[in-house]
């Protein structure tokens, strides 16, 4: 079976459809989307890495006057993507060895890079670098301490991980962002653990 962090991918190609329906399109994330966008030039182009469907995040950003390009590692995740943010960029692949060689003014990882292995988190902060602008922001969502957890989709084991909060920050600025805002549990987002930060 390999590890559970291995597994993501076929999880969520599997329940496609079903994951769609369940998160439907209730924007919770309001709040913290208008602090990304706030960073943001009119017009950006934003990078949304596991970006899913694209719904409700992905429509609300475009609904904005941004374009996005959308990365997944799920086929079955894009075709919907596609389907419900028709004219936006949308490309099959894995974040971890993404190599795009394209800047953009932000990049957003919500409810997806926490899925990583903790060393494949690491490993994550040199390609947030080198696809941000100068100037750009970052926002990702993250758990609230250090340790690994199992959720759960359609009656399956779902990984997530987290470093700690320490270990995030010290990764940031290794790679040239600083920290704008960060909330643990979010109550108003729920319970989301979030950051957001600029390329210096």
């Amino acid at each position: 079976m390999g590890e559970p962090a291995d597994q993501i991918v076929d999880l969520y190609r599997r329940h496609a459809q079903a994951w769609a329906q369940a998160r439907g399109t209730k924007l919770i994330e309001g709040t913290w989307l208008d602090r990304f966008v706030a960073l943001l030039p009119e017009q950006a182009c934003i990078l949304d890495l596991g970006c899913g469907p694209g719904l409700p995040i992905g429509g609300a950003l475009v609904a904005g006057g941004h374009a996005l390009t959308g990365v997944d590692a799920a086929p079955e995740m894009i075709a919907l993507f596609e389907k419900n943010l028709a004219g936006q960029q949308a490309i099959v692949a894995d974040m971890r060895t993404l190599r795009l060689q394209r800047l953009f003014d932000g990049v957003l990882a919500w409810n997806s890079f926490f899925h990583l292995s903790q060393e494949a988190q690491r490993g994550m902060f040199p390609v947030f670098r080198e696809h941000a602008k100068s100037g750009g922001a970052l926002m990702f969502t993250s758990g609230p301490a250090l340790g690994e957890a199992i959720g759960e989709l359609e009656g399956e084991p779902l990984y997530h991980a987290s470093l700690g909060t320490d270990e995030y920050r010290a990764l940031l600025a290794q790679n040239g962002f600083e920290v704008v805002c960060h909330a643990i549990e979010d109550p108003d987002c729920g319970g989301h653990s979030v950051w957001l930060a600029q390329r210096r």
